[in-house]
């Protein structure tokens, strides 16, 4: 009975010690597995995190340098506009006023005629202001024929405001110093000098 007994305890001592530490490594096993799930959940967080991070400082860069280029083409414009408007207020009037008189035209047009008659064979064709048609038509039918001694077909024009269009009789090319013309040229002579009083450049 005692034998019986001892056997009796030795099978449930060893079942519970064998159980126990049974249960002891599936503890640990859950805890080195919990530990394991939670360090990678925590290394992809990092990731996600300095992804984030990344794409925030790139984002941040490019609206930083897209604010920088608009900002710039804004001043560049606003420059050119102020710029446009000072040679336009130094420039417009001016031109205008001398494109629009006989004199000043007799001469410009006495100077280009010359250089055409040098060059050309040809008889020379002149478009000029309708509205100098009365002050100028006499000057070119009397005068301008017999300094460049050349043949000139003249007619006067309402889309001309001021100044001139000359060429070939031909008509194969022509050269136009309209006030538009002359006030293109005059004010490319002054932009690099009003620019750099402006700007300083």
């Amino acid at each position: 009975m005692d034998k019986l007994q001892e056997l009796t305890d030795k099978l449930y001592n060893e079942g519970l010690s064998k159980g126990k530490q049974e249960g002891e490594a599936m503890i640990q096993k859950a805890k080195d597995t919990a530990a394991q799930i939670i360090s990678e959940a925590k290394a992809q967080a990092e990731e996600i995190l300095a992804k984030a991070k990344k794409d925030a400082a790139d984002y941040q860069t490019k609206i930083e340098s897209d604010l920088k280029m608009a900002s710039a083409q804004a001043l560049q414009s606003t420059r050119k506009d102020i710029e446009n408007l000072v040679v336009g207020k130094v420039v417009d009037a001016p031109v205008k006023a001398a494109v629009s008189s006989p004199d000043f035209l007799k001469e410009i047009i006495t100077a280009v005629a010359k250089n055409f008659s040098a060059e050309q064979a040809t008889d020379i064709a002149l478009v000029l202001p309708e509205s100098l048609k009365e002050s100028l038509e006499p000057f070119v039918k009397n005068e301008l024929s017999k300094i460049i001694g050349k043949g000139i077909d003249a007619s006067f024009s309402k889309k001309i405001a001021g100044g001139f269009n000359i060429g070939p009789k031909d008509g194969s090319y022509f050269v136009s110093m309209t006030d538009d013309t002359f006030n293109g040229l005059i004010s490319e002579y002054l932009r690099p000098a009003t620019k750099k009083l402006l700007f300083g450049e």
